[in-house]
């Protein structure tokens, strides 16, 4: 097994058992890793701290599998592994018959760069960094063994396949390939998923909580939806008793799968409508002419794609923000979150707050918000608290 040493003075991480090791802390390779191979990581003085994957065209050198250097990297390894996170789930009625969740959730799970999502009797894959990739058969296996699902998709299609070097793919790894819409019933709301053409893996399972946490704040208001995708919050403020939802995206297709979920939900066009346009323009038309709601949810795509990006992004989601507290009315409610893994849930907090200064609101936090608790978060991977959001009441 080829070895890693980290430089003097950078093994800092180690006491925290961070899973990432970065080009930077690295003194030498001994030996000839290919990308994913495992490889063991020594301190500068030779200590032996654990293994992890090799990964050489990626700005993270090496993906932590296990601190405990006597631990063998096999496929043994890996089931007790995937039943740790698989049981997490089960204890929390995650997998339930003809829901959703996620199921494994890469480091914070301690399975670097491998995430699986279920919905209903199907399973989706992402295989993101070059350890993942390697052991790709494996877990696929092993997901048929300890799942039984009727088939297994991939949607390894991700940006971050790039950084690792690895070309992108999607497609049927095992089983039945899946209908052209997964149907999935969340607290008695229905949704059809494309898995094979939509965003991540084809919905916004993070949301789940928080889409059950604002229904008392969505009877009889007035609902702006921006950033719908394909209707989450949209349908639940509908089942809530809004009043009337406006569901804004840049994507066609995603409002038109919006308007299917609405339908299949039972609610008329009569309390629904669709605006496909670009979430800025759109409000600004709206505050150009003095048109309001009671309630505005704002759901944005990641503003921040690198520390290089953190202060243009941030600006970013101030713009949004104070866009959206313009057209509320006093009392109203605006939903605001970051799904940045950059931007902290303090950092965010304190450009909510400087939204609010610059349009002269007064504004209170109702609830903190965060993704579901299928996506845990490990203490030694903070990174892995990627979505964060604030429910405020606006004067």
């Amino acid at each position: 097994m080829a070895v890693v040493f980290l430089k003097k003075k950078h093994d800092g991480f180690l006491k925290y058992r961070h899973p990432w090791i970065f080009s930077g802390a690295v003194a030498r390779v001994e030996g000839d890793p290919g990308p994913g191979d495992t490889v063991e990581v020594r301190t500068h003085e030779g200590a032996s701290v654990g293994s992890g994957a090799f990964s050489p065209r990626s700005q993270i050198t090496v993906r932590m599998w296990s601190f405990d250097p006597e631990e063998p990297i096999d496929a043994a390894f890996f089931r007790q592994r995937l039943q740790r996170a698989l049981g997490g789930r089960h204890l929390n009625r995650f997998d339930e018959e003809g829901g959703a969740a996620r199921l494994v959730f890469s480091e914070s799970d301690g399975l670097p760069g491998f995430i699986v999502d279920r919905y209903g009797a199907f399973l989706v894959c992402q295989f993101l960094s070059a350890g993942a990739e390697a052991w790709r058969r494996t877990f696929v296996d092993l997901l048929q063994e300890l799942v039984g699902p009727r088939g297994i998709y991939e949607r390894s299609d991700g940006e971050v396949r790039d950084q690792e070097g690895l070309e992108r793919r999607t497609g049927l790894v095992a089983g039945e390939e899946p209908p052209e819409y997964i149907e999935i019933d969340e607290d008695g709301r229905r949704y059809l998923v494309d898995v094979r053409a939509g965003h991540k893996t084809g919905f916004y399972l993070d949301q789940r909580e928080n889409r059950r946490r604002l229904a008392e704040f969505m009877a009889g208001r007035e609902v702006l939806d921006c950033f719908c995708y394909t209707g989450g919050f949209a349908v639940a403020a509908l089942q809530a008793g809004a009043a009337s939802v406006v569901s804004v995206d840049s994507s066609g297709p995603a409002l038109e799968q919006a308007c299917r979920n609405i339908a299949i939900n039972g609610f008329g066009s009569g309390r629904s409508e669709r605006v496909e346009a670009k979430v800025g323009d759109y409000l600004r038309r709206c505050r150009d002419s003095g048109r309001q709601f009671d309630l505005v949810v704002l759901d944005p795509p990641k503003f921040i794609h690198g520390a290089a990006h953190l202060k243009q992004g941030s600006r970013g989601y101030k713009d949004i923000n104070m866009l959206g507290l313009k057209l509320l009315a006093p009392g109203g409610v605006l939903v605001t979150f970051s799904c940045s893994q950059l931007m902290t849930p303090e950092l965010f907090q304190r450009v909510v707050s400087y939204a609010a200064t610059d349009t002269g609101r007064q504004v209170q936090i109702l609830k903190h918000l965060e993704q579901a608790p299928d996506h845990p978060v490990a203490l030694n991977f903070p990174e892995g608290h990627y979505l964060k959001g604030l429910a405020c009441r606006v004067w």
